[in-house]
């Protein structure tokens, strides 16, 4: 017979194995020690419990399960540390999570914007020059006004990239420990 307990990871709820939760507390606990980015260090971690929030949803789907300590493994050795580091041997965190594939995601993009984002965010989406997207829309601005409206409904559809992890999946990088740290000194 094993003991849960129930804890809330970035706004959700979850029912954890003890030595699973355990794992999971020492690892974030080192994260923070780990990301020596002072008051930031409060937005890296909700990113990150965030990012394992969605994780643990995705790992469970819709079954009611409770998170085992293999689960957390894999989120760890997904996540990793801030500073690119591995893990400490003691730890004992495997490194043979299978989902590597990372998703590019439409986003506005504040750090690059001139008016909404839009050009910007699109640009990282579909791999070209910003400036050849820019002057893509003023030429169809004046040539009957689609390039208004286009731009209109690209900044209503797209949210705007806030967050670290946001940021890494607008750009199609694995949301890991690095990349938050990473994106995280543009807020």
């Amino acid at each position: 017979m094993k003991k849960v307990v129930t804890v809330g990871i970035g706004g959700r709820s979850f029912v954890i194995d003890e030595d699973a939760y355990q794992r999971l507390s020492l690892y974030l606990t080192r994260f923070k020690e780990r990301t020596k980015m002072g008051v930031q260090s409060g937005d890296v971690m909700e990113d990150l419990e965030q990012r394992i929030s969605e994780l643990f949803t995705e790992a469970l789907g819709s079954r009611l399960e409770v998170v085992n300590i293999n689960m957390v493994n894999n989120v760890i050795s997904q996540l990793g540390m801030p500073d690119g580091g591995t893990m400490d041997e003691d730890f004992g965190v495997r490194d043979d999570y299978a989902g590597t594939g990372t998703v590019k995601k439409l986003f506005r993009d504040p750090d690059n914007k001139s008016l909404g984002g839009v050009c910007s965010g699109l640009a990282l989406y579909l791999n070209t020059d910003v400036v050849l997207l820019r002057v893509l829309f003023v030429i169809a601005l004046f040539m009957g006004g689609v390039g208004f409206w286009a731009y209109i409904i690209f900044w209503i559809v797209a949210p705007m990239a806030y967050t670290a992890a946001q940021k890494c999946e607008m750009r199609g990088l694995p949301v890991t420990a690095e990349n938050l740290r990473k994106f995280s000194n543009y807020k």
